[in-house]
């Protein structure tokens, strides 16, 4: 036998405040990444920026002293100048002049070249290029300006290259990187703090409710008050509260039902205890006596008829009682309700012809409805039962099931030609243990279940009852026709 998917257990969901905070942190968390990131590139576009607009300035002071001297290109670069450029408090800085033919003229001859693919910089109106380089085992930026030069004998361009050493940019990398990382933590940690506060805030009616649930006793079915919640999960109190009211109905009818049985079966059982003392005394009395043998006889007889009447109670209150719990989905099928009503005259045949009743059964068609069969069963079971114990010797009972096509009902009639139930009895019939002062009469026996069962088992199934006389009756016996009306599947 393989278990189902629905059968597997399922997991549990874990606590709603983690879920809340999960749900609001961790997006907060990846929005604060995504922010901090996009705050540290803009910063280091700008620090790249201020710094590449010193070294351009730096180159472009370099260019002033580049001219023309006797046809060559010259650069006059002054010692102090030299010691500026070559070392500065935050890294070192190079230079290089290269001729109008492309000849070396100052600086160091081994920077880096300019490489072919490097676009000019679109920022400055200048012709400078920046771009970066590995030059004596360290990271350089170099910015490389085409400057032209001229005199009466010649005009060219030469190119003045001037790098700077990482240290300085990298120095300022760390620190907007920790500045921004700082900021953007401790922003994290207010805004867990105040997301923490407020979901606990938010859950406090919940918890409340919750408190309100543990403290109430066993007995203690009263309903909640919604307007206490947020306005999302009053529809959850609501269905709490229709929960417990139909439990307490549940409760309430179960109590009414032991009580009912406790009081009808304790007159039966009183009955039995005290005609078995009587027996076993008329035995002890006179043990060889065969009258005192033919009274133990009829009193037995009496016990077993007593017995009978205390089982038959039994299985009614058990059927009310089932009745009353309702019925799962699964018990509802298709259920034939020709098939089920032809099965109870065959079953209840036999009473009939004791007491020489003419019991028929007409049905044009099959007539299908949804249902319960066993409680279907049992309520036409208790309709023809009642008509049998009241029809008197001779009379006769149709059942009778056909379709209303108009309505779209399916109609169950059980007629018979018994004592019928006046008027105004006509709703107590129906309560459990009800019995009007004509039914007394005609079967003492009665324990009042009958109608009230098959009221409950109607309502399971959506069905309308109606009750009336007979057509063929008279002032004596005016007969009852008792009409179900269940809806077509």
């Amino acid at each position: 036998m393989t278990t189902s998917a629905a059968a597997k257990p399922i997991k549990s969901m874990g606590s709603l405040r983690g879920q809340l905070l999960r749900w609001l942190l961790v997006p907060l968390l990846l929005v604060v990444a995504l922010d901090a990131f996009s705050v540290y590139r803009n910063a280091l576009d700008v620090a790249d920026l201020a710094y590449d607009r010193a070294l351009l300035a730096s180159t472009r002071a370099l260019a002033e002293r580049v001219s023309v001297v006797n046809g060559k290109v010259v650069a006059d670069v002054p010692y102090v100048a030299l010691d500026s450029f070559e070392t500065d408090t935050l890294g070192r800085i190079y230079y290089k002049v290269t001729g109008t033919h492309g000849e070396f003229v100052s600086g160091y001859a081994d920077l880096p070249a300019l490489p072919p693919d490097v676009p000019r910089s679109e920022i400055y109106p200048a012709l400078v290029h920046f771009y970066h380089a590995t030059y004596q085992g360290q990271q350089v930026r170099i910015a490389a300006l085409y400057q032209p030069v001229y005199d009466d004998s010649m005009r060219g361009i030469a190119l003045i290259q001037v790098g700077e050493t990482m240290d300085a940019r990298s120095d300022l990398t760390r620190q907007i990187l920790f500045s921004t990382l700082w900021r953007q933590g401790l922003l994290v940690m207010v805004a867990a703090l105040l997301v923490w506060f407020a979901v606990r805030l938010v859950l406090r009616p919940l918890m409340q409710l919750k408190a309100q649930v543990e403290a109430r006793s066993l007995t203690d079915l009263a309903d909640f008050d919604a307007d206490r919640v947020h306005k999302e999960v009053r529809p959850l109190v609501a269905a709490m509260n229709g929960y417990m009211g139909r439990l307490q109905a549940l409760i309430t009818s179960q109590r009414r039902f032991i009580a009912d049985a406790s009081h009808q079966l304790r007159t039966p059982l009183t009955v039995l205890k005290t005609q078995a003392e009587l027996a076993l005394r008329q035995l002890d009395r006179n043990p060889n006596d065969a009258r005192a043998w033919q009274e133990m006889r009829e009193i037995v007889e009496s016990i077993a008829g007593t017995t009978e009447s205390t089982a038959h109670l039994a299985n009614r209150l058990l059927t009310l009682a089932r009745a009353e719990h309702g019925m799962a989905e699964s018990d509802i099928t298709p259920v034939s309700l020709t098939e089920v009503t032809r099965q109870v005259g065959l079953e209840h045949a036999p009473a009939a012809v004791k007491k020489q009743i003419d019991l028929s059964f007409d049905a044009p068609e099959e007539v299908m409805i949804k249902g319960h069969a066993l409680l279907l069963h049992e309520l036409i079971s208790n309709v023809v039962d009642n008509a049998i114990h009241y029809t008197p010797v001779s009379g006769k009972i149709i059942l009778h099931v056909r379709r209303d096509a108009l309505a779209q009902r399916a109609i169950l009639e059980v007629e018979d030609s018994g004592i019928g139930i006046p008027k105004e009895d006509r709703e107590r019939v129906f309560s459990a243990f009800y019995r009007s002062p004509s039914a007394q009469q005609k079967n003492i026996g009665g324990a009042g279940l009958g109608l009230s069962i098959v009221r409950d088992i109607a309502v399971l199934h959506g069905a309308e009852i109606a009750l009336a006389n007979s057509g063929d009756g008279n002032a004596a016996h005016p007969g009852l026709k008792i009409t179900i009306s269940f809806p077509s599947p």
